[in-house]
């Protein structure tokens, strides 16, 4: 681990405790954090100190009068940018089929699933009259160190995976009996071998550049090579010369990621990094090819995608964050957090939190520039995908930071630029004609949903998460701007759901109690008699946990129905659904070491997919529930929703005058501020209304002109805090006053 710099030491604080909490507000920390199970508490000022150093804040006493400038937005604005929409989709509603690449089974692919299993199951896809394929983030790995395989921990967003290369799709490949033996072994594994598959792929990948080295190929692809390479500019260069330096680190008895190198190699730009590129030449434009094929097979994959008729295309997802010791924090240090790392604080399920061990960008830099570390980093998924999914969307607002020598339980939450990023998603999506999806579950910041629509993000919504006291919601309350589905590679299928295998998992490697484990079992127990209820499932309220695999082969087609018939415009059905898949993709809260996970191939191979029975089904029935008319979905629920919708635009309009009023009082003196935030108590409603009077009338009249006019529309907020009638006029008012006097 790289060397850290000091927290200076709160024991004798330079700063006052009043003036560290003004940069904690200043910057955006939240100073209060969830427990598992009660209020909010205070984190501490250990913490606080700790957060603000991750930030870069010099806490020294000498910066208190400029960090006004660096606060995040913490709501967007009236009139908000919005992301692209396909214009079919004004009329009509569509689904496709979600997978992991890395867990397709074929009769001719290399123990892991690629771009040319791909290009199966889009066709496949296109047979059955879906519209997209979803897929896990495609993301650079640490090709040193494959068995590092999360998708989700990635070495950089901006590049690509290269094990997903078909390599026997490349010209001038040459296969011998020894090599076809290899490669049928790694087949036969139930578990994608990756540290096999990366040495297989890697060499024969290898033999072709050799051969080839692009000196002889046809023009053409010598003109594609270099254009590519001058595009990729320095970040391209710098993840291959990353990538080089990394093998050769562990061929020399060191760690793939930079942290655990030598202190000459942990910067980009020293000498002996330099000098290193210079003696390693072929091997670092050996990484830059091996991103061309991996662009060239996806981008060829995509256009066939949109030829075979899928309307959306390929569905990508985004990760998080990075890995902290991977080619982007080593290649741009500068716009990454160093002292923290990305989590999520203690609840129910994880009582003591979790260190996601994941690298952020840092909330001053990443919608920073003219090309924004944010915009080239959607910018790299969306060149080639009709849509994507953003993982952890309440990101766009809020990250919990975890100090890098602390516990989750000594972490904060820190706000990002929410109105700068989603300019800059609605910019780059219409620019791609992109479609983008938010991963909104889990604990989310209040508002956040509602910003995200009127962008037109669309949600994401499973069908276990779609609950409320009553049970599960009718299909009609889902939101349109959403896509639906029953599962993801987070979850167990269906049918392990119903058995409730999430829960025996979660038992049996020790994430929660015993006694908390009989109570989710209860809780399941009710659940499969409200699911039942939901789907109108006649034939499913008899079975139990340990149902038949007939039984639950019916539940899935009718949970598939129930899905199908929301409004929601996108409906993604999970391969291992179809499948039927026993053993989860990935079980949150273990580690590779406990629970094999991102391994897990499917069961069957995808030349078989097309006589599916299931799958058949399945299809049937979602197209069925896609091409209703959306007037002949459940009546009383389109009722509840509309009051569901009534009732969510009053919300909104609440949060918004929250967000401005408290917009306003940041530009205030401090004591003033305080004054202000603390009567929006709710049992100061005569003290509110006295002061809006006051406010608006002095605003008039110019009294009190170190405060300026914008005392007026402050003053109506505040009275419009207790009436919802009023609350839209005056946003309304407000939005005219600011344009009219500026």
């Amino acid at each position: 681990m790289t060397q850290m710099n000091s927290v200076p030491d709160l024991s004798s604080p330079i700063l006052g405790w009043n003036d560290l909490d003004y940069l904690v507000e200043a910057h955006g920390i939240d100073p209060m954090r969830p427990t598992p199970d009660g209020p909010d508490i205070a984190i501490s000022q250990v913490t606080k100190a700790k957060l603000l150093h991750a930030l870069n804040v010099d806490i020294s006493g000498d910066t208190l009068s400029r960090v006004e400038a660096s606060e995040p937005q913490a709501h967007i604005s009236e009139d908000p940018s919005a992301c692209f929409v396909p214009e079919f989709l004004s009329s009509e509603r569509v689904w496709g089929i979600s997978l992991q690449l890395y867990e397709l089974r074929s009769a001719r692919n290399w123990g892991i699933g690629d771009f040319n299993d791909l290009r199966v199951m889009i066709d496949l896809v296109a047979s059955v009259g879906g519209d997209f394929i979803g897929l896990n983030p495609l993301h650079a790995p640490f090709l040193a160190d494959a068995g590092r395989c999360s998708p989700y921990e990635p070495s950089s967003r901006l590049f690509l995976n290269p094990l997903y290369i078909a390599v026997d799709k490349l010209p001038g490949f040459q296969s011998d009996p020894e090599l076809r033996q290899e490669i049928a072994a790694l087949r036969a594994t139930d578990l994608v071998a990756y540290e096999a598959v990366a040495s297989t792929k890697l060499a024969a990948l290898r033999s072709l550049w050799e051969r080839s080295a692009l000196d002889h190929s046809d023009d053409g692809d010598l003109a594609e090579f270099r254009s590519f390479v001058h595009n990729g500019g320095e970040p391209l260069r710098r993840h291959a010369l990353f990538e080089a330096l990394s093998a050769r680190m562990v061929e020399n008895g060191y760690a793939a990621g930079w942290q655990a190198w030598p202190d000459e190699f942990r910067d980009p730009g020293s000498t002996a990094v330099h000098s290193f590129a210079e003696d390693h030449d072929d091997d670092v434009r050996f990484h830059i090819w091996l991103q061309w094929v991996t662009h060239r097979q996806l981008q060829d994959a995509a256009n066939h995608a949109r030829a075979a008729g899928l309307r959306i295309g390929l569905y990508l997802d985004l990760a998080v964050g990075e890995a902290l010791d991977g080619s982007a924090t080593w290649s741009e240090r500068g716009v990454y957090l160093n002292e923290a790392t990305i989590g999520s604080p203690p609840d129910p399920f994880a009582p003591s939190g979790q260190d996601w061990h994941l690298a952020g960008f840092q909330p001053s830099l990443i919608a920073a520039g003219e090309n924004s570390p944010f915009e080239r980093m959607v910018t790299a998924s969306m060149r080639y995908a009709g849509a994507i999914r953003i993982d952890h969307a309440a990101a766009i607002r809020r990250l919990f930071l975890v100090p890098i020598d602390g516990s989750p339980a000594e972490g904060g939450y820190v706000r990002y630029p929410q109105e700068d990023l989603i300019r800059i998603l609605a910019d780059t999506s219409a620019r791609h004609r992109c479609i983008v999806i938010g991963e909104d579950l889990g604990l989310l910041p209040d508002g956040l949903q509602d910003d995200l629509a009127a962008a037109k993000i669309l949600s994401y919504r499973i069908l276990s998460y779609e609950r409320d006291d009553n049970g599960f919601k009718p299909a009609a309350d889902y939101p349109v701007l959403a896509l639906a589905c029953i599962s993801t590679h987070d979850h167990q299928t269906l049918a392990g759901w119903w058995r409730g295998a999430d829960i025996a998992l979660r038992a049996e490697y020790g994430i929660v109690s015993p006694n908390l484990t009989e109570q989710h079992q209860a809780e399941r127990r009710r659940q499969r008699r409200q699911l039942t209820e939901a789907i109108g499932d006649v034939r499913a309220d008899n079975i139990e946990e340990n149902a038949t695999e007939a039984a639950l082969h019916d539940l899935t087609i009718r949970a598939h129905r129930f899905i199908a018939r929301t409004p929601s415009k996108l409906v993604a059905v999970r391969l291992a659904d179809l499948t039927d898949e026993q053993r989860p993709t990935n079980v949150p809260g273990t580690s590779g070491r406990s629970y094999p996970n991102w391994r897990p191939k499917i069961s069957v191979t995808s030349e078989s997919l097309p006589g599916s029975s299931s799958l058949t089904a399945i299809a049937s029935v979602v197209n069925e529930g896609r091409k209703l008319r959306l007037e002949s979905v459940d009546t009383a629920g389109q009722r509840h929703a509309s009051e569901n919708r009534r009732e969510e635009s009053n919300t909104t309009d609440a949060q918004r005058l929250e967000a401005v009023v408290e917009k306003y009082a940041a530009k205030m003196p401090r004591p003033l501020a305080r004054i202000v935030r603390w009567m929006r108590k709710p049992d100061l409603r005569w003290v509110r209304m006295i002061a809006g009077i006051l406010l608006v009338l002095c605003g008039f009249i110019g009294f009190l002109p170190i405060l300026g006019f914008w005392m007026v529309p402050l003053g109506l907020m505040i009275l419009a805090q207790d009436s919802k009638w009023l609350q839209r006029p005056t946003l309304r008012v407000v939005t005219w006053i600011e344009r009219k006097f500026g």
